[in-house]
């Protein structure tokens, strides 16, 4: 299935600014949360092709929600990338056990996540 809905989860304006502007340049509808509990309500109404999601936000973090999402049968089938200062190997792997398809480290380099996109659709 192609990717063109695109909700991009971070809580620094300047990540989802530069996701939007990045995404929406190449083509995808982008829709932007500041938090899980945001993320949550734009994935009812509004269910995305994709999830980027951020780890270090207030309330539910991104591994603890990215969980959460790929546990859910109504939400299992959208892929999660996290986009992340967090750069251990640890943290990558913990991330992909939570069930993100992919993890990147900021600052994110665009070619790199617009292949990463691009590998999914």
């Amino acid at each position: 299935m192609p990717i063109k809905k695109v909700l991009v989860v971070d809580d620094s304006p300047t990540e989802r600014y530069f996701l939007t502007e990045l995404l929406t340049k190449h083509g995808y509808v982008v829709s932007a949360a500041e938090n899980a509990e945001e993320a949550a309500i734009k994935i009812k109404t509004q269910p995305p092709d994709l999830i980027l999601m951020d780890v270090v936000m207030p309330g539910q973090n991104g591994f603890q929600f990215t969980r959460a999402l790929t546990r859910d049968p109504a939400t299992q089938h959208i892929p999660i990338i996290m986009c992340t200062s967090k750069n251990q190997q640890t943290d990558r792997i913990w991330g992909m056990r939570q069930g993100a398809r992919d993890y990147l480290t900021k600052p994110i380099k665009a070619e790199e996540l617009l292949e990463k996109i691009a590998a999914l659709g």
